[in-house]
């Protein structure tokens, strides 16, 4: 399981940033988890903050990019991605990480990722944050854009 050797990371102070929580739709279950564990995050470090939920994984770059450009100060992009039978999983997957990577390049904010590319839908349910979980992918994902953000505001000063 990924998660091992993660950082222990201290509290953070996010007064005044705004997050846009950005989330697919696909594989209800898990994606729910995801946004509940990213508004923890957020509601942890107290930033302002909204969900804004989109079709599936293929849509999250725009949106984000969208959100940055209305203002926000870092999105949190969470999607699932199961692998099925096709090569659809691979072409969806590289296009939400290409084009998170861009929206955030493009923008100069950080774009916390928390899309899960999953074999199968127990993957999924092991990472979602949800009861049983052993990791919590969507509070992982809007703590790294929070803190990113951070940063970024301090070297702007």
């Amino acid at each position: 399981m990924s998660g091992k050797g993660a950082p222990q990371q201290r509290e953070v102070d996010a007064t005044g940033l705004d997050i846009v929580i950005v989330a697919g739709q696909w594989h209800e279950t898990i994606a729910d988890g995801l946004i509940a564990g990213a508004v923890r995050a957020a509601e942890a470090a107290g930033a302002r903050h909204r969900v804004v939920r989109v079709p599936g994984s293929f849509e999250l770059p725009v949106v984000a990019k969208a959100a940055l450009e209305a203002g926000a100060d870092a999105a949190v992009a969470l999607g699932v991605i199961i692998r099925g039978g096709t090569p659809h999983f691979e072409f969806v997957a590289a296009a939400a990480t290409d084009g998170l990577t861009r929206v955030a390049l493009d923008t100069g904010k950080p774009v916390g990722f928390g899309v899960l590319t999953l074999d199968d839908e127990q993957q999924g349910l092991d990472r979602a944050g949800l009861p049983g979980s052993h990791e919590d992918k969507g509070f992982e994902a809007a703590d790294a854009a929070i803190r990113t953000a951070l940063a970024v505001r301090e070297l702007r000063g």
